[in-house]
């Protein structure tokens, strides 16, 4: 490898060596109070829950009664096959009736605010583990308290981008859920119980958006918490260490 190679490398190291400085010691705080407001701002509050819901664009069609005595056995076969839709209107769903069914535009307006907060933790969380991970000094026997404290610090950084991603698989099941539970609505229009397990699940999904807001907000505390309390150990393992045996 090339010498300028070598300097871009130490470059980069040096670099992210100080993003993860100001990391932790300018934006966390900076996030914490952040996230605070949005918890308990207007978006997100807990009366707010009963005035998220949607109204549905999917009519109740009349339902039609029919006599199978008074058909020919060949229209009664296609009744019961359901191959002649025009004499049963409304038991198949071949398009919305009103159009699109449209997502709940509260809930959507929500995760647009919060997703690219989950993203931005998770590029944070990453900083700081390649920190870390370049603060670890190379393997000897004895002195590794400080070591070890480090990789504690590590193993809780995963655990938060594991959850941070959780935050985001839920989002993708909620609209999974959401998206069944409107097919059975539009293709089963008299059952109430589909279309109040609609509403039922929107509100569902605003007290994980309101819970995943607080989580954030902790998680940026915590891991805070975590590395202002053992920073000195985190930054100079052995160093540390070996001044407290005198």
């Amino acid at each position: 490898m090339s010498k300028a190679d070598l300097d871009k490398v130490e470059d980069f190291k040096d670099k992210l060596l100080a993003e993860a400085e100001k990391l932790v010691h300018k934006v966390f705080p900076l996030k914490i109070v952040e996230l605070t407001e949005m918890h308990q701002s207007e978006m997100l509050a807990r009366e707010r829950m009963a005035s998220i819901h949607t109204k549905l664009n999917i009519p109740i069609p009349e339902p039609i009664m029919l006599n199978n005595s008074d058909l020919p056995d060949r229209k009664k076969r296609k009744i019961e096959d359901g191959g002649d839709l025009s004499l049963v209107h409304g038991s198949r769903v071949l398009a919305l009736p009103d159009g699109l069914a449209p997502c709940n535009k509260h809930l959507v307006e929500i995760i647009n605010i919060l997703k690219p907060n989950i993203c931005l933790m998770i590029d944070h969380i990453i900083t700081l583990k390649m920190w870390i991970q370049l603060l670890i000094p190379r393997i000897e026997d004895g002195n590794n308290f400080g070591v070890s404290i480090q990789e504690d610090t590590l193993a809780e950084l995963r655990q938060v981008e594991s959850e941070s991603g959780a935050y985001l698989d839920q989002i993708s099941r909620y609209f999974i859920t959401r998206a069944k539970l409107i097919s059975k609505v539009a293709k089963y229009p008299h059952v109430e119980d589909y279309r109040r397990s609609v509403f039922e699940t929107d509100e569902k999904e605003f007290l994980n958006l309101r819970l995943t807001c607080a989580e954030l907000r902790n998680t940026y505390l915590s891991v805070y918490d975590l590395i202002m309390k053992n920073k000195e150990k985190i930054k100079k393992p052995r160093n540390s260490n070996a001044e407290t045996l005198y």
